[in-house]
């Protein structure tokens, strides 16, 4: 994989930055001029890259769709979400992994995972 893409609606680009940038702490990454005229931006996890993209009409709270990011502290980024004022969800369990979901400002549905032992 080399990259996914979530949207935000047009024009809530300085907000999405603000979330994703300054409370989950990923990097922005420069997007090639020849996209910049399209919105949205590109960040950085690890090797690979979240690109946010600007769409209007999407009903972002009803798609099951996801980005999982692995963590390492579980605990500490509930609380951080929670600090956010962000709802957490539990995710029915599944072997080998703690995890939690919740949605972004914008309605993404994003999971937290983090292996057990």
């Amino acid at each position: 994989m080399h990259h996914v893409q979530i949207t935000v609606p047009p024009g809530a680009e300085d907000a999405a930055r603000a979330f994703y940038c300054g409370v989950i702490g990923l990097a922005e990454v420069p997007k090639p001029e020849s996209l910049e005229r399209r919105g949205g931006f590109w960040l950085r996890v690890g090797d690979r890259e979240v690109h946010v993209g600007t769409e209007a009409g999407v009903e972002r709270e009803q798609t099951k769709a996801h980005v999982a990011y692995r963590v390492e502290d579980l605990a500490q980024w509930r609380r951080v979400l929670q600090d956010h004022g962000v709802a957490i969800s539990e995710s029915v369990a599944i072997p080998g992994y703690d995890r939690f979901e919740f949605r972004d400002p914008f309605g993404n549905r994003v999971e937290f995972i983090q292996p057990t032992g």
